[in-house]
C-alpha cells in the first residue's frame, strides 16, 4: 500500500506543509498539506517539484579525507583531534563553525551547544547572517527580544499591506497567493510595493514606489514626521508603553516631502499618497525582507519601520504590525537556539552575564562563551588572515553565497583544516575541504523547522538514508564526545535534542523571555513523531492555541521596564556609484531557483524559466553599451568579475541592474554574483549590503555564440581545445542544455572562428561515441553551423552556432532528446532547430508548474482567452503557485497591443 507522510518544505521561511506519497515501488510524489496552517494545501513551483530533486545523482555518500573515501570513525577522529589540538595550541577562538538556515533546529542546537558551551567560543555564525540578522537587531533594539509580533493571518486581515524590499510573488509565493486572494475578496484592501524594480509582486499593487537603493530610512523617517505633523499618533500608547519617541522624532523632524523625494528618488505626489494611506488605514501590516535587511543601514531600516508602528499603536493586534519575512526554511529555528555569533540559546543575550550563567548551568558546561563571536564576513576574513585555523562548514556553500566570494575561496584554500558537511559531493565549497562528511537530505531527515510566523513544524523521514549519510546533529555530537564531552552529548535521536532545547527555553523563565516551548520539554519519541505544527510561545501546562498567537497586544515588551524603544534613525544618503563603476547592482532570488542550486538545479522543470545567469538592464543603458537582447555582459567591481546574459527590460530603472545570486561554478563559467559584492556590512547586525553594489558593465566581445543539447552532461571542464569565453549548463528534459560563446579569433589563428573543428569539439564536449558522424550544415553567408548526432533513431546531441545569439526553438529542441527520429525529415527539423508544420513550439517557459510556454499563451489569447483567469482555465498556467500570473498578464497586454496595431 502507498504510504503518506506529512512533512515540511525545505525552501523558504513560509514553512509550507507537504504530504509526501511513497508508492509500493518507491516512486514519490508531493502535494500541499491542506491542513497545514501556513499554506492550506498551496505549494509554489519549487515545492511542487520536490519529488524531482531527491535522486542520488551527485550525492556524497561516504566520508572523504583528502579526496579519498574513509570510514566514519577515521574521519570523526581526525576532526575531533584536529579541533582539539588547534584549541590547545591557539585558543578556542582559533576554530569556527559556519552553519546554515538549511539545518534543522536539532542540528543547530547541538552545534551551538558544542561551540559556545564546551569549546568556549562564540565563533559560530550562519548564512542566516546574510538574510535576516538586521531584522534580529531591529527587533532586539525595539522590543528587547527577537520577537516577530504577528502572524500570516494579519496580512489577510489588513486594510493596507506595505511590501518593502520584498518580491513576495517570487520569493514567498504562497504568502503572495494568500494576499492576492484576500485582496480579491476585499477589493478595498490596498497594497503598496516599495522596490527599485518593477517585479511580479507589483502586479497586485495599488501603488508602486520605485525607490532608490537604501532610500527606506528616509521614506519611513519622513512617514514618522508626517504622522506627527498630521496628528495621527497614538499618544496614549506612546506614553504608556514606549520610551524615546521625542528623540526619534527629532532625528527626522526636518524630513519634508522635498527632502524625502530627493533622498528616495520618488515623486512627491506618490509619497503623499503613501503617507495618506498609512495614516488613514487603521489595520496596517508592513512586510519587509531582503531589500530592507541586506543593507549597510539594514538595522536602521527595520527600526524606522517599527517606529511608525509603535507611534500609531499598530502592533500586536489583528491585521497590524511590522512583519519580517524570513528567507530560509529554518532561519527562525537558528535564532531560537542562538545560531548567530552574537546570541545565546533560547533568545538569551551573550552580552548578559545572568543569561550566560543561566545557559551554562543548564548545560552544566565547563565554560561559556564570554563575548560575541565573529560574524560571517569577519569570520572568513579571520580565516584569510590566519586567526581561524580550523573551520567546519555545514549545509551551506559560502564560496558562492558570501560577499567577497573570491576572498572566501582563497581563504578556505589556504586554511589549514576545512571540514564540510553536505549532501552533495561537488560544490564550490566542497572542492576545498580536507574532510567531507555526508549528511542526510530532505526526506531522509528527522527534525523541526520554524517559519516566519513562529510556527514550529516537523520534517519527517520518508526515504531510506542513502549510503553512509548521517544527521548533522549526530556528526557534531560524535565529535563532541571524541573531544571529551561525552556526558553532555548522549542524544539518541532528534527527539531527545528537541526535548532538551524545549527544556532550556523554559529553564528559569517566568515570562521574562519570549521564547518558551516548555510544554514539550518531556517529549517522548512517539510524541515527537506525532507533533503537529504549533506557534510559540507554548510554556508548560499550556495547550496548543486554537487561534493565531500574537505578541505585544497587552503593550508589554521585553526590555527590563516592559516598554518598547523608539530608535532614532538618521536617513541614509549613500550613493556608491562612481565614474569607474557607474551602475547600481541589486542582487537577489528568482522564482524557480533556490540559493546555490544544489537542489533546484537537479530538475529540468525549475531550470526552464531561466536556464542561465542574466542581468536585467534598462533599454536606455543597453543602447548606451551597444547591447541587444541576449548579448553577453561583463560586470566588474573592485572585488571581481562575472559574465551574464543581457535581459533588456523597462522593469529596471536607468543606471540600475539586477542579477540573481544562484549560479555557481558547477553551472556557469563566471556567474558567482557575490564575487562582485564587497564586505560592506551594517554596523549593528553585521549583515552584508548585497542590494547596492557599484559595478561597471560592458559588452563581451564574442566570436561565435552557441547552444547545445545532449543526453550526457557536457564535459565543459575537460575541454582540450577551444576554451570558451562563456558557458552555462542546465538540466533539460531527457538530458542537458548548454549556452556558450567562443572568444574572438586570436592573432595566431588563421581563417575564422567558424573554421575551428567544431565537430571534434562537439564530440568531446557532448560525450558522443566515436565514429558517429553528424547530420548538419555550414552556411558561409550567415556564418551559422548546425549539427545533430543520432545513434539509430535516438538523438544524442545537437550544436547550433551563430555569429549572433542563436535563434533556436529551445524548448522544442530539448523535447527532441526523448523522441524517436525515424526519418530524415524529422532529423533535419532538429538540425534546423525548429519544428515542422506538424509540431508545436511551446516557446520559452512561463509557467513552470505546468510547463506552459509563451507561444501556447499567445495562441490561447488569439483564440479568445483574454484574461489571466481564462488562460488558467485553458492551460492551467497560473493556477498553482500564481507566481507567473504577472508575466501572463504582460503577455496578454502585449498580444492586445500587437493586435490593435
Amino acid at each position: 500500500m502507498p504510504v503518506e507522510i506529512k512533512t515540511t518544505c525545505p525552501y523558504c521561511g513560509v514553512g509550507c506543509g507537504v504530504i509526501a506519497r511513497v508508492e509500493e515501488a518507491g516512486a514519490v510524489s508531493v502535494r500541499g498539506d491542506p491542513d497545514h496552517p501556513a499554506n492550506f494545501g498551496r505549494l509554489c513551483s519549487k515545492g511542487s517539484a520536490l519529488a524531482e530533486t531527491i535522486d542520488l545523482d551527485g550525492r556524497l555518500l561516504v566520508p572523504h579525507i583528502a579526496g579519498a573515501p574513509a570510514s566514519w570513525d577515521t574521519a570523526l577522529d581526525l576532526v575531533a583531534t584536529t579541533f582539539a589540538d588547534t584549541i590547545r595550541q591557539h585558543g578556542p577562538d582559533s576554530v569556527a563553525f559556519y552553519v546554515s538556515g538549511q539545518l534543522l533546529t536539532e542540528d543547530y542546537y547541538v552545534a551551538n551547544k558544542l561551540m559556545k558551551g564546551f569549546i568556549g567560543s562564540a565563533n559560530i555564525d550562519t548564512n542566516s547572517r546574510l538574510c535576516m540578522s538586521s531584522s534580529v537587531a531591529g527587533h532586539r533594539r525595539a522590543f528587547g527580544s527577537d520577537t516577530v509580533p504577528g502572524t500570516y493571518a494579519d496580512i489577510e486581515l489588513a486594510d493596507l499591506v506595505v511590501l518593502t524590499g520584498s518580491n513576495l510573488a517570487w520569493c514567498h509565493p504562497v504568502i503572495y497567493q494568500r494576499l492576492a486572494a484576500a485582496k480579491a475578496a476585499r477589493p478595498q484592501m490596498k497594497v503598496v510595493v516599495i522596490d527599485p524594480r518593477r517585479t511580479a509582486t507589483s502586479d497586485i499593487a495599488d501603488l508602486h514606489l520605485s525607490i532608490l537603493p537604501d532610500g527606506d530610512t528616509a521614506l519611513f523617517g519622513g512617514l514618522l514626521a508626517d504622522l506627527a505633523a498630521k496628528g495621527m499618533l497614538d499618544r496614549t500608547f506612546i506614553e504608556a508603553h514606549t520610551q524615546g519617541f521625542d528623540a526619534a522624532l527629532s532625528r527626522v523632524a526636518n524630513l519634508g516631502l522635498a527632502e524625502v523625494a530627493e533622498a528616495t528618488g520618488l515623486d512627491s505626489a506618490d509619497i503623499e499618497d503613501f503617507y495618506a494611506l498609512f495614516a488613514t488605514s487603521e489595520r496596517v501590516v508592513t512586510c519587509y525582507s531582503q531589500g530592507v535587511n541586506q543593507s549597510s543601514s539594514g538595522s536602521d531600516k527595520v527600526n524606522a519601520i517599527i517606529n511608525c508602528h509603535l507611534a500609531t499603536g499598530r502592533i500586536g493586534r489583528p491585521g497590524m504590525g511590522p512583519f519580517s519575512l524570513t528567507g530560509q526554511p529554518n532561519a527562525m529555528g537558528g535564532r531560537e537556539v542562538g545560531g548567530l555569533a552574537n546570541m545565546l540559546a533560547a533568545h538569551m543575550a551573550i552580552e548578559d552575564a545572568q543569561d550566560r550563567d543561566t545557559v551554562q548551568r543548564f548545560w552544566q558546561s565547563p565554560v561559556i562563551a564570554g563575548k560575541p563571536g565573529l560574524k560571517a564576513v569577519d569570520l572568513f576574513r579571520a580565516v584569510a588572515d590566519g586567526r581561524v585555523k580550523a573551520i567546519w562548514i555545514m549545509a551551506t556553500n559560502p564560496v558562492v553565497s558570501m560577499p567577497e566570494a573570491d576572498l572566501v575561496r582563497a581563504a578556505l584554500a589556504a586554511c589549514p583544516f576545512v571540514v564540510v558537511s553536505d549532501v552533495m559531493a561537488e560544490t564550490d565549497t566542497t572542492a576545498l575541504a580536507h574532510v567531507l562528511l555526508p549528511s542526510v537530505g530532505w526526506g531522509e531527515k528527522q527534525g523541526t523547522v520554524t517559519n516566519s510566523e513562529r510556527r514550529i513544524s516537523r520534517q519527517r523521514t520518508f526515504l531510506d538514508v542513502p549510503g553512509e549519510a548521517k544527521a548533522d546533529w549526530w556528526q557534531m555530537a560524535q565529535v563532541a564526545r571524541r573531544m571529551g564531552f561525552d556526558a553532555a552529548f548522549t542524544f539518541t535521536d532528534a527527539a531527545a535534542v528537541f526535548a532538551e532545547h524545549a527544556a532550556l527555553s523554559a529553564f528559569e523563565n517566568d515570562g521574562c523571555r519570549d521564547f518558551d516551548i516548555g510544554a514539550h520539554a518531556d517529549m517522548s519519541t512517539d510524541a515527537y513523531e506525532a507533533l503537529a505544527p504549533f506557534q510559540w510561545p507554548q510554556p508548560a501546562g499550556m495547550a496548543p492555541r486554537e487561534t493565531d498567537s500574537r505578541f505585544f497586544a497587552d503593550g508589554r515588551f521585553y526590555h527590563a521596564d516592559g516598554r518598547a524603544r523608539f530608535v532614532p534613525v538618521t536617513p541614509a544618503r549613500d550613493r556608491r556609484t562612481t565614474e569607474a563603476h557607474p551602475f547600481a547592482l541589486n542582487t537577489g532570488r528568482i522564482r524557480d531557483q533556490w540559493h546555490t542550486m544544489t537542489r533546484t538545479g537537479k530538475t529540468a522543470r525549475l531550470t526552464a524559466h531561466f536556464a542561465e545567469p542574466f542581468v536585467e538592464i534598462h533599454p536606455d543603458d543597453a543602447r548606451a553599451l551597444d547591447l541587444t537582447p541576449a548579448d553577453l555582459v561583463v560586470l566588474e567591481s573592485p572585488q571581481g568579475r562575472v559574465v551574464l546574459r543581457a535581459l533588456v527590460t523597462p522593469r529596471q530603472n536607468p543606471g540600475h541592474l539586477f542579477a540573481p545570486m544562484h549560479w555557481n561554478d558547477q553551472f556557469a563559467s563566471a556567474a558567482r554574483i557575490d564575487a562582485l559584492v564587497p564586505g560592506l556590512v551594517d554596523p549593528v547586525s553585521g549583515q552584508p549590503a548585497s542590494k547596492h553594489v557599484a559595478v561597471a558593465a560592458a559588452k563581451l566581445d564574442v566570436g561565435l555564440y552557441g547552444f547545445a543539447i545532449s543526453v550526457e552532461k557536457p564535459k565543459v571542464s575537460g575541454l582540450s581545445s577551444h576554451p570558451l569565453a562563456y558557458h552555462a549548463l542546465a538540466r533539460a528534459s531527457g538530458g542537458w542544455r548548454m549556452e556558450f560563446a567562443a572568444a574572438p579569433l586570436s592573432l595566431e589563428e588563421e581563417g575564422g572562428v567558424q573554421d575551428r573543428d567544431w565537430t571534434g569539439w562537439s564530440v568531446e564536449t557532448l560525450g558522443i561515441p566515436p565514429g558517429l558522424e553528424p547530420l548538419g550544415y555550414r552556411d558561409a553567408v550567415t556564418g551559422q553551423i548546425r549539427m545533430a548526432f543520432f545513434d539509430g533513431e535516438r538523438l544524442l546531441g545537437a550544436v547550433f552556432l551563430s555569429p549572433r545569439p542563436v535563434a533556436v526553438a529551445r524548448n522544442w529542441a530539448i523535447s527532441q532528446l526523448g523522441d524517436v527520429h525515424s526519418d530524415l525529415r524529422r532529423r533535419f527539423a532538429v538540425v534546423a532547430g525548429r519544428p515542422g508544420a506538424e509540431s508545436i513550439d511551446p516557446g520559452a517557459t512561463v509557467c513552470s508548474c505546468f510547463n506552459v510556454g509563451i507561444n501556447q499563451i499567445v495562441t490561447a489569447a488569439a483564440g479568445g482567452c483574454c484574461t489571466v483567469e481564462a488562460i488558467g482555465k485553458a492551460l492551467n498556467a497560473g493556477t498553482n503557485c500564481g507566481s507567473c500570473r504577472a508575466e501572463i498578464r504582460e503577455i496578454l497586454n502585449g498580444t492586445r497591443i500587437a493586435a490593435a496595431e
